[in-house]
């Protein structure tokens, strides 16, 4: 297939750098288009786990090419210590990284900013990863105050602009917070001049790259960040990330048509899982909820974060294939799973007395509603080893059609492990 897309249809952190990780080898580029430092994939190769966050998952195969779109926003500094993470491990990756001269960059006010917004919100907060990448890709569209890649790697261009910007952010944080540090212009030219010295080279034109590819007949993959759930416009507004983290974020944040991509992959956790503030109609605030995070290890990857954890949600799991046009779906941690007696599946909501099976599209209104949940029995035996669907407990099995058939998705990979050898591919046949 010319071009597949890995999307999450939860509030993120559903294993899709495992499944991207499992497509890689089919796949001659690997693109990420939206999103920043903010996101977090676990990927085991040759042994060892390493945690990525800007980079693309398939940046591990040495027969690929990587791509940062200009949808992403990008802290040059955290890209950098993720490059020498990685060489640290024996994985030199540099020389197949391409990164967009149309990406924003993320600077240091960016941070100072946030955190001085959250800061303000008291008990509303939303709950960011204090990355900056709000108030980047707030620049970006105000566009008076934004910088790119391009800008970066030109010395002249970056060290204007910086002097330009830091007394106009410097009464934005004052005024927000009387405490805030102050912001040295030259200190940050300084330093993210030494970055761009090493950027220069990744820095290209990635969209005429990626359409050029295409019509070479190239295999491609894009990889989203984050969740669909999370989608600037179409998740759980205001409680989201900062840009389209669906589907629907490809085109805009590759500058590849959507209508190139033939496969479209949903990941999703065999339960829901969210970090910081929002509401979580499934959510399992006692012991069962506690024992899903423990079994699925639910800190965050980036912040450390402990998340919240309920059952699976396919009112709010079928809205996102849905607008992410999947063709199918991969369940993620199946595993974590073992041992319970009971699970249970929400396949409508009930919001003050009218049952729906629409996710709301007003935080008041999903806060307020209650699953309307289906009973599915569990399972004792251990499934880590498990290769065939059909080998799975008849409860196991029971419990992902059930899922397939509330969601209207068919079920592509079940995923009982860690490693990419726990994977159960399906028959789609």
């Amino acid at each position: 297939m010319p071009a597949t897309s890995v999307i999450g249809l939860q509030w993120g952190d559903e294993a899709k750098g495992k499944i991207v990780d499992l497509l890689t080898e089919h796949h001659q580029l690997v693109v990420r288009y939206q999103g920043g430092n903010n996101a977090g994939h676990t990927v085991k190769f040759d042994g060892r786990t390493y945690k990525l966050s800007l980079l693309p998952s398939g940046i591990l195969q040495s027969h690929v090419t990587s791509v940062i779109g200009p949808g992403v926003v990008v802290n040059p500094l955290a890209l950098l210590r993720e490059l020498d993470g990685l060489a640290e491990g024996g994985q030199d990756c540099s020389d197949r990284l391409l990164v967009s001269d149309r990406a924003h960059v993320i600077c240091p006010w960016h941070l100072a900013e946030e955190a001085a917004l959250e800061k303000s919100r008291g008990s509303a907060a939303i709950g960011t990863t204090m990355r900056g990448i709000g108030t980047c890709y707030g620049d970006k569209v105000g566009r008076s105050h934004a910088i790119r890649i391009g800008d970066l790697v030109d010395a002249d261009s970056f060290a204007a602009k910086v002097r330009e910007i830091v007394p106009f952010k410097q009464k934005i944080l004052n005024a927000l917070d009387p405490d805030a540090s102050q912001l040295d212009p030259e200190q940050i030219i300084a330093e993210y001049a030494a970055a761009a010295d090493r950027i220069r080279s990744m820095a290209c034109d990635t969209t005429t790259f990626l359409l050029d590819a295409l019509d070479q007949g190239k295999h491609m993959l894009f990889e989203g960040a984050q969740g669909s759930l999370l989608d600037i416009d179409h998740g759980t507004f205001p409680y989201v990330t900062s840009s389209n983290s669906s589907g629907c974020g490809i085109h805009n944040g590759s500058g590849v048509p959507e209508r190139e991509i033939q496969h479209m992959i949903g990941v999703a956790k065999a339960y829901t899982t969210r970090v910081g503030g929002g509401p979580f109609p499934t959510e399992l605030d006692n012991e069962v909820g506690e024992q899903i995070r423990i079994a699925g290890n639910e800190f965050g990857t980036v912040t450390g974060r402990p998340r919240r954890c309920g059952w699976f949600d396919a009112v709010a799991t079928g809205y996102s294939a849905r607008i992410s046009g999947v063709d199918s779906i991969a369940i993620a941690l199946l595993d974590v799973l073992s041992g319970l007696d009971e699970l249970y599946i929400c396949e409508a909501y009930d919001v003050r007395g009218t049952v729906t099976r629409t996710l709301p599209s007003r935080c008041e209104d999903l806060a307020a509603a209650v699953p309307v949940l289906t009973r599915v029995a569990g399972w004792q035996e251990d499934i880590t080893e498990i290769t065939e669907f059909s080998a799975l407990p008849a409860n196991a099995q029971e419990y992902v059609r059930t899922v397939e058939r509330i969601v209207g998705r068919p079920v592509e990979f079940v995923s009982v492990g860690p490693d990419r050898a726990q994977t159960i591919r399906m028959n789609l046949n």
